[in-house]
């Protein structure tokens, strides 16, 4: 393997087509067998998310290709201890629990909560910085809005996967609140301020960090819950957490932990109450002052299921309901921008190209995400609705250039000849044209929207809370993607298989039809 990886470019073009096809059939294989590639000796690879920002882990911003934070340091403490150097790998912050399991690098730091989920599944440090779950809400709805009761019938954010979730889903059930999950901690609370949710409820390290830089909301005093961070290593690195270990208690014994809590602003009157629990060896419960005997990580994998799944039918009702609605006014557009550039005048066919390949060229989640937060301050339109215009102004453009050549595929001479017969345009086109090209058009439309089934997932960045992302959520409080994405994968397929049939049968049934 080690030759096949020191091969250069120019090897590579000398090798027959034969060849260069085997090894990109074999490579994959390979790395899947082997699994990761293994950090070099003497060198500590962490995992952490730069999108995460200050303080945990983010790009310096004068040395963009490095990052820093206090998680980077921490990185950098067990480094030292080890005898190693840090290196750092950029993974999705939802994604580093996986990435850790295969093995991509030994330790995830990336203000990584300590769960009970994770402590069943993977090899978790002690804890290095003690956080309070707090309720942020409008200045104005401050005096009002002090705790999750007062918040009855109202609609609170947060991060999907996390504490607070799992704490906002047993007060849905408590006091009749909605939440509503989001992947960045930005937006909750730009949607806070602009009015889209009543109050945020997150940890007190991002409540304050977004404080000092989006006015117009307050932190509430009160205390949810108390948790904490931890690293999270492999179930198999055992022993290696427990190096980790003593080395996070010398820290504090030193006083080179606070150092580095100080240093990023972190540091509170917190801190030491746990660094001394520690030290005297007593044993720290993942979280405080939350009823952890429902979660699902404490339960069978069957049994979290069985919870699970009526959540996961409901989000498969929005996923379907999403995806039907968008496709049909994505047809209707598409038909419109397809009539209008094989029929229209040189400005309507300029101006509706310049709007197909603007479409195409740009990434969808960029649309998205200028349709419901860049809008916002003009329009604010729900989540829902932008996530249904999104994906039809999206696959209008492509499914408009279906029609357009399914109508340019229809011979020349039927149309001279249905005009000479004296059936005006809009007849030939309704008559003649628009029958044949629909046809045409029948099986790429069905591939589309069987994409676009599986595309709107994608609207997860908008808070809907759609069939992918619940599945997410499943896993994250499981602690494994098995189940639950064998389960998502199945729903997904009852949803596309019996629209690919109905497709099938239309065409066989119009084949069959005399022309």
């Amino acid at each position: 393997m080690a030759q096949v990886f020191r091969l250069g470019v120019a090897q590579v073009f000398r090798l027959g087509v034969a060849q260069v096809f085997r090894l990109a059939i074999v490579l994959p294989l390979a790395s899947v067998w082997l699994g990761a590639v293994p950090a070099p000796s003497g060198v500590l690879r962490w995992a952490g998310d730069p999108e995460g920002g200050a303080p945990f882990v983010e790009a310096d911003p004068a040395h963009p290709d490095t990052v820093v934070g206090f998680d980077v340091d921490v990185a950098g403490l067990l480094a030292r201890g080890l005898g190693r150097r840090p290196e750092f790998l950029n993974v999705t912050f939802t994604s580093i629990d996986q990435s850790i399991k295969r093995g991509d690098a030994e330790i995830g730091l990336s203000g990584i909560e300590d769960t009970p989920a994770r402590r069943a599944t993977m090899a978790v440090t002690m804890p290095y910085y003690e956080f309070r779950e707090v309720l942020s809400v409008r200045d104005a709805d401050a005096p009002r809005f002090r705790t999750l009761a007062d918040l009855r019938g109202r609609t609170i954010g947060t991060l999907a996967g996390t504490i607070a979730y799992g704490i906002l889903l047993r007060a849905e059930r408590e006091h009749g609140i909605h939440v509503v999950s989001y992947e960045d901690d930005v937006h909750p609370y730009s949607d806070l301020v602009i009015g889209r949710v009543d109050a945020v409820l997150l940890d007190n390290v991002l409540a304050e960090r977004r404080h000092r830089t989006v006015p117009g909301f307050t932190i509430q005093p009160q205390t949810v819950a108390v948790g904490h961070y931890v690293g999270v290593l492999g179930p198999g690195n055992a022993a290696l957490r427990d190096r980790m270990n003593e080395i996070l208690r010398a820290s504090m014994r030193d006083g080179s932990l606070e150092q580095i809590l100080r240093k990023w602003s972190v540091w509170n009157d917190d801190q030491p109450l746990l660094h001394a629990k520690l030290l005297a060896g007593e044993s720290v419960p993942a979280v405080v002052g939350l009823d952890s005997s429902s979660d699902v990580a404490t339960a069978s994998r069957w049994e979290a299921a069985r919870r699970y799944f009526p959540s996961l039918l409901r989000a498969s009702v929005i996923t379907i309901v999403l995806s039907c609605l968008s496709m049909a006014l994505a047809v209707a557009i598409g038909v419109l921008i397809a009539t209008g550039r094989v029929y229209g005048g040189s400005i309507t066919r300029t101006a509706l190209t310049a709007y197909v390949e603007l479409i195409r060229g740009t990434p969808i989640l960029l649309q998205l995400f200028v349709l419901y937060y860049g809008l916002a301050s003009a329009i604010r339109l729900p989540a829902f609705v932008a996530a249904l215009l999104g994906l039809a102004l999206n696959y209008a453009a492509y499914e408009s250039e279906i029609y357009r050549s399914a109508l340019e595929a229809i011979p020349v001479g039927q149309l001279e000849a249905a005009r000479t017969l004296g059936l005006s345009e809009r007849q030939v086109l309704t008559l003649v044209r628009a029958p044949q090209a629909f046809r045409l058009a029948l099986a790429p439309m069905t591939n589309d929207f069987v994409a676009l089934l599986k595309d709107s997932s994608l609207v997860s960045v908008l808070t809907v809370l759609e069939l992918t992302k619940q599945t997410q959520i499943f896993a994250t409080n499981l602690g494994s993607w098995v189940i639950p994405g064998t389960l998502c994968a199945g729903l997904y397929l009852a949803m596309s298989l019996p629209l690919a049939a109905l497709a099938r049968r239309l065409e066989e049934r119009w084949r069959a039809t005399p022309q």
